[in-house]
């Protein structure tokens, strides 16, 4: 590990100081290798790397902006600060402050029957650990697993995104610069490097992206009987009750809807509305929009779509809704005449089973509106659907929150809030079925990438010999009897 961390600059990056896809194998071999070598590396030792990192990222924070900021084509710094920076660097700091409690051992009960014996599990680092990266928050999504990782004294490779060429190159260099490549890793390249990626046998997976990609990973992962985590997004509803000021909805609404253009696994997906209300929540989302946009064309605190193939997939939502009969609100007189992919939300309403913006992920500043008689509809609703990785409900009243919390199925929830579950240190995070498996936040996280082993310790003297056969007395069919509970 060096001492010094060197700011780098995005342009200063040279390919050739990067690890070629060729060295996966070597370079995970390396790594089992020196994990052997320290199997359990101290809470000091972790929180070393735990701090190493978090320079890192602090001295090279503006250089990481600016990457995030070409990659996009127009990715807003304050968003980068607060969405990539700001929950990173708390993460590193919980993951060291609570090393010391999540790595003591815990003590377990040990039957009457069975002693003198004493019991424990020991949380022991799983070993090199293989971590996918998706394009939507390039930092965070990987700094958040690889924190996650270091803090549980594992070693780790890290696949960024092909389609974030200059945040991936400079964070494999800033990695290779302050880490060796037999402690942490970042591989970069195109589709068919992720696909040998996720066929190395790892100890564990951590892949963030898409459903279709996660079953590709977990195939991969299962001809190793390689574990895996998988956080997968779908598509994540909003219930709106009646007794909620709708300005305060549409406002948190909007906000994490319109938080990186609506590219987030957690962004708000569609509205279930009580019928009564909905033009009350289309006036007021879009009112809200324009007070925290005034504009989309030319704001630079509006983040863009990624790429052509992510903007085309939107328009093509759309377009298809459009057909089919849907509705298409967007803002007033909002033209986008920049030349760049900065998308406007369109909120979609009288949408259909049958449109496909009904049955992908959106992941975009596209919002379809569905009016609903009552909660319970909304409910229904929600559970004919596959399992969300978030679910929304503004509402005040107790009974109703609880039976929202108790009657439906999703990786976690917010009431009266939006994307927060996310940002809460101590929370796990994951999804559930079609929209994930695991958790990798918090002391979740840290069980994730541990491995709990049970430990029995005895002295000398052997109480169970009383037990052992020949069975012929009458003491020990008397005791088998009396433990075994048989008449």
């Amino acid at each position: 590990m060096n001492d010094a961390v060197t700011t780098i600059e995005p342009a200063s990056i040279e390919p050739e100081n990067l690890v070629r896809t060729t060295d996966m194998e070597v370079v995970l071999k390396n790594q089992k290798k020196a994990f052997l070598h320290t199997p359990y590396p101290s809470v000091e030792q972790r929180r070393e790397w735990l701090a190493t990192l978090k320079k890192a990222l602090q001295d090279n924070q503006a250089a990481l902006v600016e990457a995030i900021n070409q990659d996009f084509e127009g990715r807003a710094r304050e968003e980068t600060l607060l969405a990539e920076f700001m929950p990173s660097l708390n993460y590193i700091d919980y993951c060291s402050k609570k090393l010391g409690k999540w790595t003591k051992f815990s003590k377990r009960r040990v039957p009457l029957t069975m002693q003198p014996v004493s019991a424990k599990v020991i949380y022991q680092p799983l070993g090199v650990v293989g971590i996918v990266v998706p394009w939507n928050y390039p930092v965070f999504l990987a700094v958040g697993p690889l924190a996650t990782a270091l803090a549980a004294g594992n070693r780790a490779m890290v696949k960024m995104s092909e389609f974030t060429p200059t945040t991936s190159e400079l964070l494999a260099k800033i990695i290779a610069d302050i880490f060796p490549d037999n402690l942490v890793t970042v591989i970069n390249g195109e589709a068919e490097v992720g696909a040998q990626f996720t066929a190395l046998p790892f100890d564990h997976i951590l892949f963030t992206g898409s459903t279709q990609v996660g079953r590709h990973v977990m195939n991969a992962a299962a001809r190793n009987l390689t574990p895996v985590t998988l956080e997968l997004g779908g598509k994540s509803p909003v219930i709106v009750d009646s007794d909620f000021p709708m300005s305060e909805v549409a406002e948190r609404v909007c906000y994490g809807k319109s938080l990186n253009a609506g590219q987030t696994c957690v962004a708000p997906d569609y509205i279930l509305v009580k019928k009564e209300r909905q033009q009350e929540f289309i006036d007021a989302y879009l009112k809200a929009f324009s007070t925290m946009y005034p504009k989309v064309s030319d704001n630079p605190h509006y983040t863009a779509i990624i790429n052509k193939r992510q903007h085309d997939r939107l328009l093509g939502h759309i377009e298809d809704a459009r057909a089919k009969g849907a509705d298409i609100v967007i803002p007033e007189n909002e033209q986008v005449s920049d030349g760049s992919r900065r998308l406007p939300p369109h909120l979609i309403l009288n949408p259909t089973d049958d449109m496909t913006v009904m049955h992908e992920e959106i992941f975009g500043p596209l919002l379809p509106i569905i009016g609903v008689d009552s909660i319970d509809q909304a409910i229904d609703y929600v559970n004919s659907r596959p399992r969300p990785l978030a679910l929304y409900y503004f509402g005040g009243d107790k009974q109703v929150q609880e039976k929202v919390l108790t009657e439906t199925h999703s990786g976690g929830v917010c009431l009266n809030e939006t994307l927060f579950q996310v940002a809460i240190d101590d929370l796990p995070f994951g999804g559930i079925g079609p929209s994930g498996m695991g958790h990798y936040h918090g002391h979740e996280g840290f069980l994730t990438l541990s491995k709990a082993k049970a430990v029995v310790s005895k002295g000398k003297f052997n109480s169970v010999r009383m037990l052992f056969p020949p069975y012929d007395t009458s003491f020990k069919q008397s005791m088998i009897k009396y433990l075994s509970g048989s008449n």
